[in-house]
């Protein structure tokens, strides 16, 4: 089922590339947008000007033109052309109608499955082990995990990767800081909270003292080349950490394909730094290993350093080259903060010289703030991200009570997981994933406005419509209802049920989900407004079941988008 703004602008780009010859058109200015006034009609094509300019005929005449060559077409019923050149397009009240009735057929909501065939490798999360999960790994985890299931929706086989940093640096400050001043129990009680305090405590010292972090290098280095005692030391502290994050990851909802930390690649380092090395992409510079990216105008990619250790450069090289190997993907996204656009730059750029052909890329975003300011593990004033769960549920559990006082408590809770953990997702994802954000819990848990809350409680307000409707007409599932589409407000709601599979399309595309928060808002606002002035129960028999129809694809919508952003929908609120 093609989506409506596809539909629309397909026969424009035909008659372009057919008669106008398609080298002076770029596609992307040849579809159609939704008309922001009604007296417009439904849809805009506002490309005639610019392919006049590019053709040197008069805008109007060109717009009269394709206006001409979409006469006929079943779906529209009114073609105009409007002052310099825009096509005024307005649908066929009947096609909408039948539209509308094929996409309430239809599980999928017209949402096609355009990746079927192609895989895709997704890297996200990725935290350090022995350091416990704090707000900065927010991002990552919900931006990737959203990523994920998008593209699960439209078809792709998804392979979600959690890239764990389980052989950095850290860990020679960590065994040599654990050894020193470690306290066994301690770490038995809460091994996060002991491993962090000791990993703060070393990299203060050794800030100060070069030969204690000296010292760090080469128990880093004993430990890469297997030694005994550091590899017992390093499994221990894995192992807590993998368990610590699964509750993390299990109260989000967020499962992996698989978790392949750093050390899984450390047997294939030294075989891929010597065939770089042997194909003549890595030369020796001041006993380092590198590969010289002059060409890209990039700085040199250290593969190997001069103590003899491997980096976070020689695993994701390794890394890249095993997916390619075990899964063939059409595509690897990795999702990173900003500070790391610079190393993919490096690393994408190797990968073009190896002879790599896959599509990658960096799926980068800002830095999330509270109001207090910035946050450092090194520094030792990191919020833990579950305490800041605790408190979206602990707050939204307010918002409830005071919506609904006299619900059983445990319901409440459920509700204010759901509406809590909802809230921070929504917050994050709805924002330019490439813009810094300042997160506040007034505006994340906000009932008005562009939030998850908001869109939870539109939804519960479409459960409670059909509790009333089966309580008053003992109503059923509403198959064969005939939707008449009737009034500004109705073609309005309809029209943007419809628009759903194009901003799901532009959102994995573009690998922004605040495409698809921003047709959520629109779509709920739009359903909120017709609500408000158009009646439901009270309506006709017939009308009644038509408008119902209407209220079941808004809900089906919102449950939906919301839960390919890894956002859960209360029944009630």
């Amino acid at each position: 089922m093609a989506s409506i703004i596809d539909l629309l602008s397909r026969p424009i780009l035909e008659i372009v590339e057919d008669h106008l010859g398609h080298a002076v058109a770029d596609p992307k200015n040849l579809r159609v947008s939704p008309a922001r006034n009604p007296k417009f009609g439904d849809y805009q094509f506002n490309g005639a000007m610019s392919l006049a300019k590019q053709l040197g005929r008069p805008p109007r005449e060109l717009a009269g033109e394709l206006a001409a060559r979409l006469e006929g077409l079943p779906w529209l019923e009114e073609i105009e052309v409007a002052g310099p050149g825009f096509v005024n397009l307005r649908l066929s009240g009947a096609w909408l109608s039948d539209r509308i009735g094929e996409v309430f057929q239809d599980e999928r909501l017209g949402v096609e499955r355009p990746g079927a065939g192609r895989s895709v490798v997704v890297d996200f999360s990725s935290p350090n082990v022995a350091k416990p999960m704090h707000i900065g790994h927010i991002r990552s985890t919900i931006l990737g995990f959203a990523l994920d299931r998008m593209h699960r929706f439209l078809g792709f086989e998804v392979i979600a990767d959690n890239h764990v940093g389980d052989w950095g640096t850290q860990f020679g400050i960590l065994l040599v800081g654990y050894r020193r001043f470690g306290n066994p129990d301690a770490f038995d009680e809460d091994p996060l909270e002991e491993l962090e305090r000791v990993y703060v405590e070393g990299y203060q010292r050794a800030q100060q003292d070069p030969a204690l972090m000296e010292e760090a290098r080469r128990e880093l280095v004993r430990l890469q080349q297997g030694d005994p005692e550091n590899r017992r030391l390093w499994e221990k502290f894995v192992k807590a950490s993998l368990r610590e994050f699964d509750k993390i990851y299990k109260r989000l909802g967020i499962a992996f394909d698989v978790t392949l930390g750093e050390s899984f690649y450390n047997d294939r380092l030294q075989a891929l730094v010597e065939e770089l090395e042997k194909k003549g992409l890595a030369s020796r510079s001041d006993g380092a290993l590198v590969v010289f990216l002059e060409e890209e105008g990039l700085p040199p990619f250290i593969i190997r350093k001069s103590d003899g250790g491997f980096n976070y450069a020689t695993t994701d090289i390794a890394a890249m080259l095993y997916r390619i190997e075990r899964w063939d993907p059409a595509k690897i996204l990795y999702v990173t903060d900003e500070g790391q656009q610079l190393h993919f730059r490096q690393l994408f750029a190797v990968a073009r010289r190896i002879g790599i052909q896959v599509e990658l890329e960096h799926i980068w975003f800002g830095i999330m703030r509270l109001p207090e300011g910035k946050f450092s593990t090194r520094d030792g004033n990191v919020i833990r991200l579950e305490t800041f769960l605790d408190e979206a549920e602990r707050r939204a559990y307010e918002v409830v009570h005071r919506l609904n006082p006299g619900l059983d408590d445990a319901l409440k809770r459920e509700i204010a997981r759901k509406v809590g953990l909802g809230a921070l997702r929504y917050a994050d994802m709805s924002q330019n994933r490439q813009s810094a954000i300042e997160f506040r819990w007034e505006k994340a848990l906000s009932l008005e406005g562009n939030s998850a809350p908001y869109l939870q409680y539109t939804y519960a307000r479409i459960q409670s419509v059909f509790r009333k409707y089966r309580e008053e007409f003992g109503g059923g599932d509403l198959q064969g209802t005939r939707v008449c589409v009737e009034g500004d407000l109705e073609r309005k709601l309809a029209r943007t049920i419809l628009e759903f599979p194009d901003y799901l399309y532009r959102a994995a595309a573009a690998y922004r989900p605040n495409h698809l928060t921003d047709y959520l808002f629109d779509l709920a606002s739009s359903y909120n407004r017709f609500y408000q002035n158009v009646p439901f129960l009270k309506a006709p028999e017939g009308t009644r079941e038509s408008r119902l129809v209407l209220c079941d694809l808004v809900g089906r919508i919102i449950r939906t988008g919301l839960d390919l952003l890894g956002i859960e929908v209360p029944e009630q609120m």
